[in-house]
Order: C-alpha cells, then sequence, then structure tokens
C-alpha cells in the first residue's frame, strides 16, 4: 500500500511515493510558496495529486514545533504568521488521511527506519544547517514530547550570558554550531583585522553565504580561522549531545544536514570524542554517524508517519 511522504521546507517543497518496504518510487518537488499556509497548502494538493498513484495516507514534515497537526509557528516560510491547523486543512483538501510533524523529528525518524541510525533504539538526529535541529526516537518510537517542542537541541543553553542566537537568547547551541551564527563569528573576526580564505573562497565559488561547500574547502587548506570557528561549534555540539547522552541514555546520534553531510564521518567521530568526556557512562558502545538519506531523509520519515497512521486504531 503507498503513502506519500512531503517535506517542507524553506526553500522548496518535495513530494514521494513509496512502496510497503519504504522505498522511493517516485518524487517530485517545487519552489516554497511565499502566499502563506494555504498557498502551501495548495502546492503539497498539486504534488500529491501528480503521483501516479493515490496514496493511502500522507506524511508532512514541516519546519515549526508542531502538536496534534497543528504547526505553532513556522518562521522559515513567509506568511505564517500564528498557529495553522496543516494537517487538517490538508485531510479536508486532499480527502486522506494527514499526519503531520516537525522536520528535524521526521528526518530523525526517516534515518532511524531506512538510514545510518538503523538498530537504534533510542536515537538523537542533530541537523545541521543554517541552525541546529534536533528530533528524537525513543524506544523505537518518534517523540515529540508533551507540547511537540521534544528535541530542540540547538536551543539548549550551554553558556549563560553567551553567544547571541537566532531566537533572542543567548548562550544556545545555535549561536555556535549553527551555520548561520558561525557566519557571523567570521565576520566580527574579519572585522578586527584577521584574516582569513573564507571570504575570497566564497566569492570563487559565487556564493553569498559561507556554504557549506566553502567552509570545507576553508577547512581543507587549514584556514585558521575557519578551523577556530568549526573547533568552537564542535566543543559546543559535544556539551550539548554529551547532555542529552546523560538525560535521555542515547544508543546513537545521526549527524545530517548539509554542513555534516558535507565534512562527512570524520565530523561525526569528532563530535563524539567532544560529547564523552560530558557523558557520566562514556564506555557505553553508542553509535556517532553522519546521515545517509540525504534530501530524501525528510520524505522518507513523513512516509513512516503516514504508515504509523494507517497502523494506529
Amino acid at each position: 500500500m503507498a503513502v506519500a511522504g512531503v517535506d517542507v521546507g524553506g526553500t522548496n517543497v518535495t513530494s514521494a511515493l513509496l512502496d510497503d518496504d519504504d522505498a522511493i518510487y517516485e518524487r517530485d518537488r517545487c519552489k516554497t510558496p511565499s502566499g502563506g499556509p494555504g498557498a502551501v497548502v495548495d502546492a503539497i494538493a498539486t504534488l500529491v495529486a501528480a503521483l501516479p498513484e493515490r496514496p493511502a495516507a500522507v506524511g508532512v514534515g514541516v519546519p515549526g514545533p508542531t502538536s496534534g497537526g497543528v504547526v505553532a509557528r513556522a518562521p522559515n516560510l513567509r506568511g505564517w504568521t500564528g498557529p495553522v491547523a496543516l494537517a487538517d486543512m490538508l485531510a479536508e483538501r486532499l480527502g486522506l488521511p494527514v499526519l503531520v510533524d516537525n522536520d528535524a523529528n521526521v528526518g530523525t525518524l526517516g534515518e532511524w527506519s531506512s538510514g545510518a541510525g538503523r538498530g537504534g533504539s533510542c536515537v538523537l538526529g542533530v541537523w545541521l544547517g543554517t541552525g541546529v535541529g534536533g528530533g528524537l526516537v525513543l524506544d523505537g518510537r518518534p517523540y515529540a514530547g508533551a507540547f511537540g517542542a521534544a528535541g530542540e537541541l540547538g536551543h539548549v543553553a550551554i553558556q549563560r550570558g553567551g553567544a547571541l542566537c537566532a531566537c533572542g537568547r543567548r548562550g544556545c547551541l545555535e549561536g555556535y554550531a549553527g551555520r548561520a551564527s558561525m557566519e557571523r563569528r567570521v565576520e566580527v573576526a574579519v572585522a578586527a583585522g584577521r584574516g582569513t580564505a573564507l571570504l575570497n573562497l566564497r566569492r570563487s565559488k559565487g556564493k553569498r553565504r559561507l556554504t557549506s561547500g566553502v567552509w570545507a574547502a576553508a577547512l581543507e587548506q587549514g584556514d585558521a580561522r575557519a578551523t577556530e570557528v568549526v573547533d568552537e561549534a564542535v566543543d559546543a555540539l559535544g556539551m550539548a549531545v554529551g547532555g542529552a547522552i546523560n538525560l535521555l541514555d542515547l544508543d546513537c546520534v545521526v549527524l545530517g544536514g548539509g554542513f555534516a553531510e558535507k565534512l562527512g564521518q570524520p565530523l561525526a567521530d569528532r563530535v563524539g570524542a567532544a560529547a564523552r568526556p560530558w557523558a557520566l557512562v562514556p564506555e557505553s558502545p553508542r553509535r556517532f554517524v553522519t546521515a545517509e538519506l540525504g534530501d530524501d531523509a525528510g520524505v522518507v520519515g513523513a512516509a513512516v508517519l503516514a504508515r504509523r497512521l494507517l497502523a494506529s486504531p
């Protein structure tokens, strides 16, 4: 029985049709519309209607805290100014059962089901991009918490009065390990007269931002500023992940997102080494791995949600 997974991002909306083994056999995408929730519902409906087979259910991942099918907020989606009952809106439009969850939770579920987290029982997904997202699978079940906001590792405070985070608070992990925050730290260093190859690499690649590829190239050249900022990010990740291990007794940590995928397993190994001193039982045989599914993690995880919806009484 085919199900559909939909991944709503700030740039694209991606859909996929998956078979009984959660293998993708059809995918499509479109640009994320800027006209608010109604326009996104229209885009999802168009993508689902274009699939070669009508799915039995639809799962959707959205960048924002979600509970009971309601997206509390979605700051990366234009025109979303308040809570949106997205699951109900889509179910009415599609005439199908729909389940909606946070995109980091959904991506973690995909990696646990079919990617690097396979075989894990208590899995933390850490998604490194512009910010730092997190998702949880505990005792083999996706875990969203009481109000749908569990797994927000990026907003775990690691230093009182520390670096400014995009959320407006200081000392969050994202203020050290989110790519936007890392870029700001480079800009401050350059303004203080400290040189770096990062800006020249950005220009040579025709990029407006310090993308994951720019960071990787600078690290390969041994650039001192890039090395310094990434070292700080790894240390911060180690502290936050170590705390999560103590709280949840995780057996697997999956690092995903563009930054982690570009730097690969060596980054996962470094984060594992940085986390162990903070873990109460550091000798436990837990795994630190890089995500395997890439852009497919979201749609695979969303499809797993849909299949769980069909299986529920």
